[in-house]
């Protein structure tokens, strides 16, 4: 390594209204335990579906660990947010916080975090303390549409995914392998 260079953990996000935020996750996540380091992915609000990238993972060990914090789908909009869904999220917070500031995780991905922030379910203020007092070498990334300004402004690396054109559009439904 060059003697120039400086090793650090850093924030990534990937956030818009594209296709891939968390998948672009995965990719850096996989290429983070092929490098020797230890991964655990949480993913917020996912949990009714069975991915393909659950059994995936396994084959890591406890070198890649993705846990469904969620229980699927939040229904937002119109009624209330349902106090499970903000219970749910609230634990899955307290363990992503745990995970980053232990510093037994080279790499914690929180994946759609930036849904629960934007549906008013989460103080982006705790997260923004949390990754400003992680260690040093900690990376960590967050997934999810309408990426807070405060957590853009503390990020290394700010990825917007923009949906030029998808599948869907001409009625073809959701594939095995690709959106799960």
């Amino acid at each position: 390594m060059d003697s120039t260079e400086s090793r650090r953990g850093l924030v990534l996000i990937n956030t818009g209204p594209g296709k891939g935020k968390s998948t672009a996750a995965m990719g850096t996540a996989l290429r983070a335990v092929g490098n020797g380091m230890r991964v655990l992915m949480l993913q917020f609000l996912k949990g009714s579906w069975h991915y393909g990238e659950l059994d995936a993972v396994e084959a890591f060990g406890g070198n890649f660990v993705m846990k469904q914090m969620g229980r699927g789908f939040v229904k937002i909009g119109g009624a209330e947010t349902d106090p499970e869904d903000i219970k749910m999220v609230e634990n899955a917070w307290g363990e992503a916080r745990q995970a980053i500031l232990s510093g037994e995780w080279d790499m914690v991905v929180l994946d759609e975090i930036n849904y629960a922030i934007s549906y008013g379910m989460l103080d982006p203020a705790k997260v923004v303390d949390t990754l400003k007092a992680r260690p040093e070498m900690v990376h960590v990334i967050l997934t999810g549409r309408n990426a807070h300004p405060s957590l853009v402004e503390i990020a290394d690396t700010v990825t917007e995914m923009r949906e030029v054109k998808h599948a869907y559009q001409k009625g073809i439904l959701a594939q095995r392998g690709i959106e799960y």
